[in-house]
């Protein structure tokens, strides 16, 4: 157990990364060093960065958790904290089952944690982090929680609606990493491109995304999680013509059938999502679309299935993440719908769709 050591460990995705990033920074200019997803942890204090978003995500940051708590059990561990998603819905039963935890903290809180270890007068380096990835690229999380309201997600349960960071900000935080040697920016948020609209009801990502490429140094930028209902078409003209926008977006369609897109509550067409997917390809020559589908959502029949396969073949994606449905408690199809696919059939037909696109993988 090393003296003024903290074991930070990231559980989910990489919005969640950025959390500890910055809490790592702040502990350090406070004095304390701070080991990240170590396989080896030998820290006085312990913090867990947790998922809550599916129910395998919840169950590994529960046994994380319980596996610290053994350590401290042991003698091997002063103090445990916890954080993120996971604690932010659930904190009450958290303190509950598992008192051993010193003290659980949600999403937004977390920076209360210097408080804890009595270190609350120092002056704190908010915007600033220790980044975890490798040196040549970040990731640049440009707002907080949704306002998208979809039938099977908590996300918006969890981190609540939609909040934009400042441009100015972002900004900032981009030519600091490029001052650090830092070349591509991943852009992530939990909904990308409906950057601005909580400012003044008007897309702004277009512009974040020009500005950004004209900081000089910024030799790529990535998108991810964009949606694809009302998609500003501008940002396919800034993807265009400016050189260091990536040919490359991560949008998550879920699905392409309009019985599943309504009962999904995803508030586009499958025509809709047709013409996007050719507006991509025709306005950004060269481009690599990435997406993510689901299977086995509630009511979904073979024929809407069929419909999927048949829209993959059709679409041709250079990447794709599938996966299949979980009931998630508090969300509109768990309160409105019945889980009714058979676990073996979501399974069967998530198997036929990764099949199918690693045969168009080769094929590319």
């Amino acid at each position: 157990m090393k003296k003024n050591t903290i074991d930070i460990i990231t559980m989910g995705c990489s919005k969640n990364l950025v959390d500890s990033e910055l809490l790592m920074k702040q502990f350090e200019a406070n004095g304390y060093h701070c080991v990240h997803d170590s396989k080896r942890p030998q820290g006085e204090i312990a913090v867990i960065n947790t998922c809550g978003f599916i129910e395998d995500a919840k169950q590994e940051s529960i046994d994380t958790i319980l596996e610290f708590v053994q350590r401290k059990q042991e003698g091997r561990l002063k103090k445990l904290y916890v954080m993120g998603c996971l604690s932010q819905r659930y904190q009450k039963e958290l303190e509950k089952e598992i008192p051993e935890v010193d003290k659980f903290y949600g999403k937004f809180n977390y920076k209360q944690l210097l408080g804890e270890l009595g270190k609350a007068d120092v002056p704190s380096c908010d915007g600033h982090r220790h980044l975890t990835t490798p040196r040549h690229y970040a990731y640049v999380k440009i707002a907080e929680g949704c306002d998208r309201h979809c039938a099977y997600c908590a996300i918006p349960i969890i981190t609540g609606k939609h909040v934009s960071r400042p441009k100015a900000e972002i900004l900032q935080e981009v030519r600091d990493m490029v001052a650090e040697g830092v070349k591509e920016f991943q852009i992530i948020a939990q909904e990308l491109t409906y950057y601005g609209i909580d400012l003044d009801g008007k897309h702004h990502i277009t512009d974040l995304i020009s500005d950004m490429a004209d900081i000089p140094g910024v030799k790529w930028i990535r998108l991810h999680y964009a949606y694809p209902n009302q998609f500003p078409m501008d940002l396919l003209d800034v993807m265009r013509e400016k050189e260091n926008v990536c040919s490359y977006l991560d949008i998550a369609l879920q699905h392409i059938s309009d019985h599943m897109l309504t009962r999904m509550r995803r508030h586009v067409s499958k025509q809709e999502t047709i013409e996007l997917i050719k507006q991509l390809r025709e306005r950004v020559p060269g481009i690599h679309i990435r997406t993510t589908l689901m299977v086995g959502f509630p009511g979904e029949t073979d024929e809407d299935f069929a419909e999927l396969m048949e829209f993959v073949r059709w679409a041709r994606f250079e990447r794709m993440g599938a996966f299949a449905y979980s009931e998630e408690e508090g969300t509109y199809s768990a309160n409105h719908y019945e889980d009714d696919v058979p676990q073996e059939v979501k399974q069967k037909r998530l198997d036929q769709l990764m099949a199918l696109q690693q045969d168009i993988r080769a094929e590319i």
